[in-house]
């Protein structure tokens, strides 16, 4: 088993941190809100006060954060963790960040005597919490191979693409199919509610047939009930929309659904739902519609 630094212990690391010391590895967390790491600790795991602390006697070093600034600065800055890890520590990025920031940060790595494989995930809150994630893995084959035990305790479908960068490029993909499937359902709602239908026995035979999907097995709900406590942030989805738009122009690839629902994010984003979970683009279609319903007054911002 081995020393794990987990730096960012939000809505999907928290979770992970988990599975991975109840796996018997020797865990380490840090987040800013120190109370993030409360539920690490209730497993057997340790907090520390700092990435540099975290990370000073880790084996593996793994990274759940935002945006691609937020994974530049755990690596690259003074007290991150190619300053004051062990050279040869071998860093996972469970991050969804840019493709081309991952290939420049897998360079500086090897500079500086580390590993660095992209390793981000699909699955949301709930597959965090089953260790049931998709992991699409970029990287050297040997230091996937190396980090295979601990990408196994925290998903179920788990796949070296390639090399540093890949899988990155995948994730895009899966946010650009995740974000057009949530943007039909809520049309595909907002239209049947418009004539009265039965949602939960409309949606039970749509599920059944050639519109089914994960998004509307796991998205119907929070539809349906107006609850978008987040599980997956608008704000983030808007995030990696861009990353999507912006590859696929450089690739000189046409995405004009991608480029439809990148705006629906955006001004999802525009007209304060950030912090909903992405089903709440729900609300966009109603807002356009005339038909914007109250969101519950109980529902609470996490943060990643």
């Amino acid at each position: 088993m081995s020393k794990i630094a987990f730096i960012g212990l939000g809505i999907m690391g928290s979770p992970m941190s988990v599975h991975l010391q109840n796996a018997g590895h020797d865990v380490t967390g840090y987040n800013p809100h120190p109370d993030r790491a409360q539920p690490l600790v209730e497993a057997g795991g340790t907090s520390a006060g700092s990435t540099a602390e975290a990370v000073k006697d880790a084996d593996i070093v793994a990274v759940m954060v935002p945006d691609s600034p937020d994974v530049q600065d755990v690596l690259l800055s003074e007290g991150g963790v190619f300053a004051n890890a062990k050279p040869g520590s071998l860093v996972i990025d469970f991050s969804s960040i840019r493709p081309d920031v991952t290939v420049e940060l897998a360079k500086a790595a090897k500079d500086k005597g580390f590993r660095l494989i992209d390793a981000p995930v699909s699955g949301g809150e709930a597959g965090a919490k089953n260790a049931a994630l998709s992991i699409m893995v970029g990287g050297d084959a040997a230091d996937f191979e190396a980090a295979k035990p601990v990408l196994d305790a925290v998903g179920k479908t788990v796949v070296h693409v390639g090399g540093n960068g890949a899988g990155q490029t995948v994730k895009a993909a899966n946010q650009l199919i995740v974000a057009a499937n949530i943007q039909a359902l809520a049309e595909a709602v907002a239209f049947l509610a418009a004539y009265g239908v039965d949602l939960d026995a409309a949606l039970d035979v749509l599920g059944g047939g050639l519109a089914g999907s994960k998004v509307l097995e796991q998205k119907r709900g929070n539809m349906t009930g107006h609850d978008f406590t987040p599980g997956f942030r608008i704000a983030l989805h808007h995030k990696d929309m861009g990353i999507v738009t912006s590859a696929a122009r450089e690739a000189g690839v046409i995405v004009p659904l991608g480029s439809l629902v990148a705006q629906l994010m955006a001004s999802a984003l525009a007209n304060g739902d950030g912090q909903l979970d992405h089903s709440g683009l729900l609300r966009g279609v109603e807002r356009l519609s005339g038909q914007l319903a109250p969101t519950p007054a109980d529902q609470t911002t996490k943060e990643r």
